[in-house]
Formats: C-alpha cells, structure tokens, sequence
C-alpha cells in the first residue's frame, strides 16, 4: 500500500481494515499513530475522532490553538496550512512531534498545505482552527462553514462590521459549529464575575470600565524583497496592495508578536485585539449579548508617522439601551469593573497569559478579582438564580459542542456583536465626534461618513463573496 493510499484513508476505511487484520500494528498511518493506542478504541476510535486541520500556524496556533486541541483524546490535527512554507514545514514537524512524543513511536501524519482552499476540499478534515491574522478571519470562516467543516476562530470575528455580519450569517446559515476565541469566557473568574453581575449582588449596573493595554507605534521602515516562503499577495489577503517589509508581517526567524497587529490595514488595534475579548464579556454581564449601544463618542491619539499605525492613547465612551454607560481606555487598569448601586466587582486575567509576548504578560499585580465588599466574592448563585455556561477549556467546550451539535459558550453571533461594539468604538476615535447607532439594523442613523466606515472595498480575488462562490 502507498503512502498516498494510506493518506487518503478515511477514519471509517481505517476502523474496516483494522477489522479485517488487514493493517498491521506498527503500520506507519497518515493521521494516525504508527501504533494504535488502546484508547483509541472504544468512545476514542477513529472513526469518532474529529480530525482537525490548523490554518494559520504562527505565534497564537503554536502557542495556544493547536495544543488546545491535540490535549484532548478525541480530537486529531491531521493537516496544516500557512501561506509562509517555512511556518507550515515547523507546524508538521511540531505537531508530528508531540504525537511521536504521546505514543512513543515515530508519526508522520501530518499534511501540509500552504492554500487554505485546498485543506477545505480534503473530505476527511472535520473541523478547522482559524489563527490568521484579523483580516482574514472572516473570510476563511464564510469558506470553511460553506465546505461543511466546523471551526475554531481566533478573534477579532472580523475586520469589518459588513464582513462580521456575512460571516455570522453565512454560520447560521450552515448550521455548523463555530466557536470564537473569545476564552475569557471559559475562565471560572470572568463566569462568576458576570454571574454576580446579572444576579444584582452589586445592585443596579451602572457603568462599566473596560481597560485595555497599549501598543506603541513605530518607525518608517524600508521596502525589502518578499522571501521566497512566503505568498505575500495572499497574506495581503481582502487588503490593498502595499510594498513588503518584515515589520509589516511576521517575523521570519522566531514567532514573536507580528507587527501586523499595529497596522489599520490589517485590524484596528487593541480596541478589537483585546477589546473583543473584555466587551465580550461585559456583555455576558451586561446580558447585552445580542445588541449593541445605541450611542458611542470618544477621541483618540494616532501616530502622524510610521509603519505601526493604530491607535494609542485612547478614551471612548457608549450608552446602551438598559441605560448602563460604557467607558473603554488604555489609561484604565487591564481588567473590567462592573460599578453598580451598591458596589463594584472587578476582573480581569490577572498574571495569566495566552502567549509569552503578549503585551501584559509581565504585568501580575492586578487581581482576578476584587469587589468593593469582599463578602461578594464569597457569594452564592442559588439554584433559582442565573447560571451562565459553564465551560472548563475553550478548546475542549469547541469540541464538545462539535459532538453534541449544541451551541458553544462563544457562537459567531455573540462573537461578531462584541468585535462590532469594538468596531463601534474604533469609529469614534476616528470622527472624534458622537455616533448614534441602531444595533437591531447595524446601521447609523443619519450618517453618511459613520456608514462609510462599516465596510471596506474588497481586493480581487479575495473578496469574501467571490472565495465562496468559487467551489
């Protein structure tokens, strides 16, 4: 049997000519160990095994999406995909190697691809982990979702607020399963925090304080010749074409933080780096999930020159329509306080970090959890009282809403209406003047310029539309 016959096996073929004694022990298997633990059998065979594949295999998949995923027994990373060679070849040999490492045996079951449209045609993948830079966020999960796979998403869900929407529609139109990385939801502080919230422990919610850290901005930097590893007009992705240099990218010889996030081209900044991450979970507290403000203003400082051009220095403001007031700023503690009638909780990650350069990583003196009145820590959600969803792991949560078919604690829907707040905010800063917002249409009332700022002009042959016509 060739490799190429072996890698074309489905988990079913597979569990058929085990049956038959056909595929010997130490049988050398694309996507599967060269000995078959005995687990694999029973509940974790392989024909209950959700295969997985990763696009995007830079600092965020290395670091916390794929050993997510590979930590649970059901659940196998078969494929890899990444426009830069050089990043896909160390995402194989990675993964190949924490395999080789569980099953003590040598594994070569990984595939690489480097054009996340072919991945999606490989029949046997059940379930993507999107971890690409922002702008491509939405587009890849229209296409994934349209292909039948499940996905994992990296947030911010999208770049736009038109292309959140195409891409919440586009998932409740497939009815698969997607989950945003949205994981401070899947941390026990934040469910608490919201839950006491929603139970009115601190009374009547007034205001809410989400602080977010900060990103210098940077030099000019220099046009360099496009490595050979990397498809640089795709990674430009839905975005205008604009000259190479590294800081633009990623860098070519580590995976430390890519200078992509810095740049408006690619995303807005921490307002929707962060900031999809704690609006989210303002409005789990909020119970503001499925809407939005109705009013937002603020202003912000931008750099006048160089590469990194996203915001810095920033204060900005929303109402919504319960009447409780918002306040976002990277001058407030990293964390969200929840100040109501009679007391204030605050939470935030802590020391905790996703990766180890991300920008408050060092930053430890700031508690999980702290409250006006330490007695609210202590407090009990009594069974007649609103209990949110509990989830242990986020990864874990993903796949075990791929095997139920039920909801994960972070749909596209909540997912896309935090990025939007973000992207609301992002707005303000931009026309440093009050936006009025209809959350159930998504449209500004009255506003030309705001409406401009929904969308953006799409780049041939990358638009989202024509990527998923294009099957």
């Amino acid at each position: 049997m060739s490799f190429e016959t072996k890698a074309a096996l489905s988990r079913r073929k597979f569990l058929d000519l085990a049956a038959k004694g056909t595929l010997a022990s130490t049988t050398l298997i694309t996507g599967f160990p060269s000995i078959v633990p005995a687990s694999v059998f029973g509940k974790n065979a392989p024909s209950n095994r959700i295969n997985v594949a990763a696009i995007g295999t830079g600092r965020i998949s290395r670091g916390h999406d794929m050993p997510g995923v590979w930590q649970y027994d059901n659940a196998l990373i078969m494929a890899v995909c990444d426009l830069d060679t050089k990043r896909a070849d160390e995402a194989k040999k990675l993964v190949n190697g924490y395999y080789a490492k569980k099953t003590g045996k040598d594994y070569d079951g990984v595939k690489v691809y480097h054009d996340y449209r072919e991945l999606l045609l490989n029949k046997d993948i059940d379930a993507v982990i999107v971890s690409t830079p922002d702008h491509w966020h939405a587009p890849i999960v229209v296409d994934a979702v349209r292909a039948k796979k499940d996905v994992y998403m990296q947030k911010p869900a999208s770049l736009t607020i038109s292309e959140g929407r195409m891409m919440a529609d586009a998932v409740k139109q497939s009815k698969q399963i997607v989950q945003v990385g949205s994981q401070q939801r899947s941390s026990e502080q934040f469910r608490y925090a919201a839950e006491l919230v929603r139970n009115g422990r601190i009374g009547q919610l007034k205001t809410v304080y989400v602080g977010l850290p900060g990103d210098p901005s940077g030099n000019e930097e220099p046009e360099m010749p496009v490595p050979k590893n990397l498809n640089y007009d795709m990674w430009l992705g839905t975005t205008p074409e604009m000259y190479y240099t590294e800081k633009r990218v990623h860098p070519q010889a580590d995976y430390d933080r890519p200078g992509w996030l810095r740049c408006e081209q690619f995303g807005a900044g921490m307002i929707t780096g962060w900031g999809s991450h704690h609006v989210d979970c303002a409005h789990w507290a909020m119970n503001t999930e499925h809407t939005g403000p109705i009013e937002i203003w603020g202003k912000a400082d931008f750099p006048k020159s160089g590469l990194w051009d996203v915001h810095g220095i920033f204060r900005t403001e929303a109402m919504y329509e319960n009447g409780v007031h918002m306040i976002v700023s990277n001058e407030i503690p990293n964390g969200i306080k929840f100040e109501g009638t009679e007391g204030w909780i605050f939470v935030s990650r802590g020391d905790a970090s996703v990766t180890a350069s991300d920008p408050v990583a060092k930053q430890n003196a700031a508690k999980k959890l702290d409250a006006s009145d330490p007695k609210l820590l202590t407090s009990v959600i009594g069974p007649n009282e609103t209990h949110l969803t509990v989830s242990k792991e986020h990864h874990g949560n993903w796949l075990e809403s791929i095997v139920s078919r039920k909801e994960p604690i972070a749909p596209a829907e909540i997912g896309h209406r935090s990025c939007s707040a973000c992207l609301l905010h992002h707005a303000a800063m931009k026309l440093n003047r009050k936006l009025y917002w209809d959350p159930k249409k998504e449209q500004f009332k009255n506003d030309p310029e705001a409406s401009k700022l929904l969308s953006r002009t799409q780049r041939a042959p990358y638009a989202i539309k024509m990527m998923a016509s294009a099957k």
